[in-house]
């Protein structure tokens, strides 16, 4: 929010506790968006296609500049004034709902703001794990050790109760007093702004145990509600489905998490759509990677990726052709699951984690008064992001209430002659979509596809609303991408 649009300059320079500045030529600085920036722009999102929105925390972060993304909660009953009120928060739910829209709340139990009065004055010396301990211990990120039948005792011990990092101090989720204010502070936030679900960042560091316990009593409250868990195991399937309900190895998540994040297919399509392709990689990597699908409890409620707040863009660097682009976002919007678009995606936003996070968050062009050209309208569009957007929107719009996309099974090729063929089908009707992964032209022998195809001679190219005839070859022009309602 921090970084999408100021709506409201009244709340750029309020007095908090710590002190901090609106800085917009410094990536770690607080840039001065808010939840007035978003609701002036409902327009632009909706027209856009998108159904839901997930702001990162919006909770009060009295902690100084750093704390602009919102993960170090000093107040979990308060938006951060810097944002707006908890009465402008329930003002953007009701704005989306008459818009037949969505708002999910992100919230964070693992930990809070080192500026917390918690740590000031801890309410109990087991509030937060290792307080009483010498030195900080840091957590080992590792998320393996839950699964892995040769994880240590000491491995376990420093990934639940290791610090995120000295500003976000471990709570103690064991601590039945802290387990039920955080379950207690979840509720009212559903049911004050009426939320329609929950992102809760790093599942799998909190207490297991006590997050199991939440979802079954949020479940209990609200059983058409969703969550989504933030599983970052990026070269592991199999570790993010470990924690869906239902999952077949892991019987304490039966009452559990409904949601996981496939972190994975982003790795896959960074490489996949930009690298130069052989035998084993490009589009290979993206038929073996979705083939590990059968981890998942619930495919259909698994959000897909290809670039959050926390990893670098799609795109290092803005493209001379969309060839990439296009593909990417054919197979995000069109395979199984809740495709999840990171703002600013729609127009070609490029950056990179390795020089600082703050270059993956840029501001959204035209969301501050001084800005000269607007992204949010045409005009302030270049060429090629206004073809970018065009094609999102698209997109979007095309598979909004499609059973074929939400709810049908899912069949695919293994690629041959560097074309990956895939088909969605339900009630009779069906897709195909077809990739040439390679930059030179190649021929598409149908005869290979012939059960999904059978006797079908025409079909209806959804991305060029031209009519296509299926005849024994069809020539796929290099990095094309089709989309064919047989």
């Amino acid at each position: 929010p921090d970084r999408f649009a100021n709506g409201d300059e009244s709340n750029d320079q309020i007095k908090m506790n710590y002190p901090y500045a609106v800085n917009r030529k410094d990536v770690n600085a607080r840039h001065g968006g808010d939840l007035a920036g978003i609701m002036q722009h409902l327009d632009y999102l909706d027209s856009l296609g998108v159904t839901a929105i997930w702001t990162t925390p919006v909770l009060e972060n009295d902690m100084g500049e750093g704390s602009y993304h919102g993960y170090a909660a000093t107040d979990y009953y308060k938006i951060d004034p810097r944002l707006g009120t908890n009465e402008d928060y329930v003002r953007l739910a009701e704005c989306l709902h008459r818009r037949g829209m969505k708002l999910i709340m992100d919230m964070v139990f693992n930990h809070c703001g080192s500026k917390h009065p918690w740590l000031l004055d801890p309410p109990m010396h087991n509030w937060f794990n290792n307080w009483d301990k010498d030195k900080y211990v840091e957590t080992n990120h590792d998320k393996t050790v839950f699964f892995d039948p040769y994880a240590s005792d000491i491995d376990k011990e420093e990934m639940t109760d290791g610090w995120f990092v000295p500003t976000m101090p471990d709570l103690n989720q064991r601590n039945h007093f802290v387990a039920d204010y955080l379950i207690q502070n979840s509720i009212w936030w559903i049911e004050y702004a009426n939320l329609d679900g929950v992102r809760q960042d790093t599942y799998v560091y909190p207490d297991p145990d006590m997050m199991v316990r939440w979802c079954r009593e949020v479940f209990e409250e609200y059983p058409n509600f969703n969550i989504v868990g933030e599983v970052m195991i990026p070269n592991n399937t199999v570790g993010a489905a470990y924690w869906q309900q239902g999952s077949l190895v892991n019987e304490k998540a039966d009452t559990g998490l409904k949601s996981v994040m496939d972190f994975r297919l982003r790795e896959v399509a960074s490489k996949a759509f930009h690298e130069e392709t052989s035998w084993n990689t490009g589009l290979q990597l993206v038929f073996e990677h979705l083939a590990y699908d059968f981890c998942y409890s619930d495919i259909n409620n698994v959000m897909r990726l290809l670039e959050s707040h926390d990893s670098d863009r799609f795109l290092l660097e803005t493209p001379s052709s969309l060839d990439a682009y296009k593909q990417a976002v054919v197979l995000l919007l069109t395979i199984p699951g809740i495709p999840q678009l990171y703002y600013g995606q729609e127009l070609l936003m490029t950056g990179t984690t390795k020089i600082d996070f703050g270059y993956i968050r840029p501001d959204m062009s035209g969301g501050w008064k001084e800005d000269a050209l607007s992204v949010f309208e045409e005009s302030g569009r270049t060429a090629i992001q206004q073809e970018a957007f065009g094609f999102m929107k698209k997109l979007l719009h095309w598979r909004k209430g499609n059973d074929v996309i939400s709810k049908g099974k899912m069949k695919h090729f293994m690629p041959r002659n560097n074309i990956y063929v895939y088909e969605r089908s339900y009630n009779g009707k069906s897709i195909l979509v077809v990739m040439n992964g390679v930059n030179k032209e190649v021929d598409w022998d149908l005869a290979h596809y012939k059960e999904v195809i059978g006797n079908k001679t025409d079909a209806r190219n959804v991305l060029t609303d031209t009519d296509v005839k299926l005849g024994a070859i069809i020539r796929l022009q290099p990095k094309e991408v089709l989309m064919l309602e047989l």
